[in-house]
C-alpha cells in the first residue's frame, strides 16, 4: 500500500512539473511574440518615415493687395568709389555709407548679387525690393586692415567691407551681398594683405569683379589690348583664389569700343591661357535699370545709379528712391516666390514671355 501510494505521489508531482514547464513556455512564447511586434513596428516606423510632402504645410498665398508684386519694376545697381572723407563726387564718408544702408533698410530694399540679378535669380522676399551694391577700383579704403591694441589685424570699421559686414550682423535680413571691382597692381592696397583680403570676400560669399588690369580706356583699344587688360586681372585673382571665377566686368569710364565688332571681345575671349566670360556687364549709367525678366534687359549693358550726393545733377542715389516713392520710375516689388514671375496685368506685354524656370502670373486689383 505504501508503494502505491509513492507512485501515486511520484506521478502527480511529474504532471504539476510538466504543465508548469509548459505554462512558462507558453509565456515565454506570447512575450516573444509580443517583443516581435514591437520590433516589426519600430522597424516599420523607421523604414516608413512620414513623407517631407505630407508633413508640410502648403506656402500661404500673398495678399496682391497688400504686396502689389510688380516683378517688371527697375532695380538700382548702386555705384561706390572711395569710401573716405571728405565727401566729394567720387567719395562718400563712412557715416554717409552708414545713412545709406541704413535708409535702403527701412524703405524695404535688400541685397542681391550681380550674378543673381544678371541670371534672374531672385529670391528677395515678399513686398521688398533687390538692390545690387558694387564698390569700384579696389581702393583700400573699401578693405582696409588695421592693428588693434594687442597688434592683430582686424577690418578698418569704416571700410566697405568693415562696414557692410557690421551691418549684416546687425540686421541679418540684409544680405551680405556686394560686388567689388579691382584692378591689376595691389587690389585694396596692403600687399601682404590681399591673399586674406581676397579669399575673404569669397568666403563671406561677396564679390570680386573686373575692372581691367590698368583701368584702361577701351574707346580707342585694339583686339589684343582688351584681351590682356581683361584677361591678366582674372589670372591675378586665380593666383590667390584659384577657385574662384571672375565673371562680371564694370567699363572703365564706362568705355566701349569706336568699333563696335570689339566688344564681343569684352565680352569673352581667352588670353594666353586664361579664358574668361562676363556673364554681366556694367556701365556707369545713371538711372535704375529694367528687370531681368524686363523685354529690353541686357547682361551687357547695365546701367548704374551713383550713389552720391555731390554732383549728381538729379541723377543721384536719393532723386531715384524719390521717383519710386513719387511713382515716377516703376519700383520692382518681389512676390517672394523663386517659380513665379509676378506683374500687374497691364505690364504682362513689358515681360518676356518665357522665362526659364518661372511662371508669368498677373494680376488686376480693379
Amino acid at each position: 500500500m505504501k508503494r502505491i501510494t509513492a507512485i501515486i505521489l511520484s506521478l502527480s508531482c511529474m504532471i504539476l512539473l510538466t504543465a508548469c514547464a509548459g505554462s512558462s513556455e507558453v509565456d515565454d512564447i506570447h512575450e516573444g511574440s509580443q517583443m516581435e511586434d514591437t520590433i516589426s513596428e519600430n522597424e516599420h516606423s523607421q523604414e516608413d518615415p512620414p513623407s517631407q510632402e505630407d508633413s508640410e504645410e502648403p506656402e500661404p498665398e500673398i495678399d496682391l493687395s497688400v504686396i502689389q508684386p510688380n516683378e517688371a519694376g527697375e532695380i538700382m545697381v548702386l555705384m561706390y568709389h572711395h569710401i573716405k572723407e571728405p565727401e566729394a563726387e567720387w567719395s562718400r564718408t563712412p557715416d554717409n555709407l552708414k545713412g545709406d544702408l541704413q535708409f535702403l533698410y527701412e524703405k524695404g530694399y535688400r541685397p542681391i548679387s550681380l550674378e543673381d540679378y544678371a541670371n534672374g535669380n531672385i529670391t528677395t522676399a515678399a513686398g521688398l525690393t533687390p538692390v545690387v551694391l558694387t564698390f569700384d577700383d579696389g581702393n583700400q579704403n573699401n578693405f582696409n586692415m588695421i592693428q588693434d591694441e594687442k597688434g592683430e589685424w582686424v577690418i578698418d570699421p569704416d571700410s566697405a567691407v568693415g562696414i557692410l559686414v557690421a551691418f549684416h550682423e546687425k540686421h541679418p535680413d540684409f544680405p551680405l551681398e556686394a560686388t567689388f571691382f579691382i584692378n591689376g597692381g595691389i587690389p585694396f592696397g596692403q600687399k601682404e594683405l590681399v591673399d586674406f583680403k581676397l579669399n575673404y570676400l569669397v568666403e563671406k560669399g561677396m564679390d570680386i569683379g573686373n575692372h581691367t588690369k590698368t583701368h584702361v580706356n577701351f574707346t580707342n583699344a585694339g583686339k589684343e589690348v582688351i584681351r590682356e587688360e581683361i584677361g591678366s586681372l582674372v589670372q591675378l585673382v586665380k593666383e590667390y583664389a584659384p577657385n574662384y571665377d571672375v565673371k562680371t566686368l564694370a567699363l572703365p569710364f564706362g568705355s566701349k569700343p569706336k568699333d563696335t565688332s570689339l566688344f564681343q571681345h569684352i565680352v569673352a575671349d581667352q588670353w594666353q591661357d586664361i579664358s574668361y566670360e562676363n556673364i554681366a556687364i556694367l556701365e556707369v549709367g545713371w538711372d535704375p535699370y529694367h528687370s531681368p525678366y524686363h523685354q529690353s534687359f541686357n547682361a551687357n549693358k547695365i546701367r548704374r545709379v551713383r550713389a552720391s550726393e555731390t554732383k549728381v545733377e538729379g541723377v543721384g542715389l536719393y532723386d531715384w528712391l524719390k521717383a519710386f516713392e513719387e511713382g515716377r520710375r516703376t519700383r520692382y516689388i518681389s512676390d517672394g516666390k523663386p517659380e513665379t514671375v509676378t506683374v500687374p496685368e497691364k505690364y504682362r506685354d513689358q515681360v518676356r514671355d518665357t522665362i526659364e524656370g518661372r511662371e508669368v502670373k498677373t494680376y488686376s486689383l480693379e
